[in-house]
């Protein structure tokens, strides 16, 4: 599912108009990204979490070359899913789900 079907289904199941969803899913987005960009994490439960996990610098290689390169600190999104979706998704239904 992409963004524009998420904004299809909750037009369609909540009655609001197209351009009211689009405007809910995008603050709820935003809501999301600043939260990730503060440092903060997402637990949506049943669902999963989303955090922003912090790496240091460290010596790598260009695997071109072989050379050894200074990788510089970065910070990577992370999801992981939650247990009872991942129960369902190895072994059942999500009821209500159409």
């Amino acid at each position: 599912m992409n963004k524009s079907e998420l904004v299809e289904k909750l037009s369609e199941k909540t009655g609001v108009g197209v351009i009211q969803a689009e405007e809910l899913v995008n603050l709820m987005f935003n809501h999301m990204k600043a939260s990730l960009l503060e440092g903060g994490r997402i637990e949506i439960r049943g669902f999963g979490r989303f955090k922003v996990k912090e790496y240091g610098s460290y010596w790598g290689r260009n695997p071109k070359t072989g050379e050894k390169i200074m990788v510089s600190p970065k910070k990577l999104p992370t999801f992981k899913l939650g247990k009872e979706l991942n129960k369902r998704l190895n072994g059942g239904e999500l009821p209500g789900v159409e």
